[in-house]
């Protein structure tokens, strides 16, 4: 797959991971952590802020890798 389709596909992959993780972090705090103390759900929502990093910078990658035959430097 060129790397230009994999941009194409890539961008709404991105934007689902992003809502997907969203939805799932604040169904998480509202079923686990909703409860515990201030402090608890301050640690909470520092991890969870992270934790979208994970997936997306696995969508990058595969978007910006060269496809079959293609180049290694995206603007050559």
């Amino acid at each position: 797959m060129k790397r230009r389709t994999k941009k194409l596909l890539g961008i709404p992959l991105l934007v689902a991971i992003m809502i997907t993780y969203a939805v799932l972090g604040v169904l998480l705090y509202e079923f686990a952590f909703m409860q515990l103390p201030n402090w608890v759900q301050l640690i909470y929502f520092a991890v969870a802020g992270f934790g979208w990093f994970v997936p997306a910078t696995w969508a990058i990658k595969w978007m910006s890798a060269p496809g079959p035959g293609e180049n290694e430097d995206p603007y050559a």
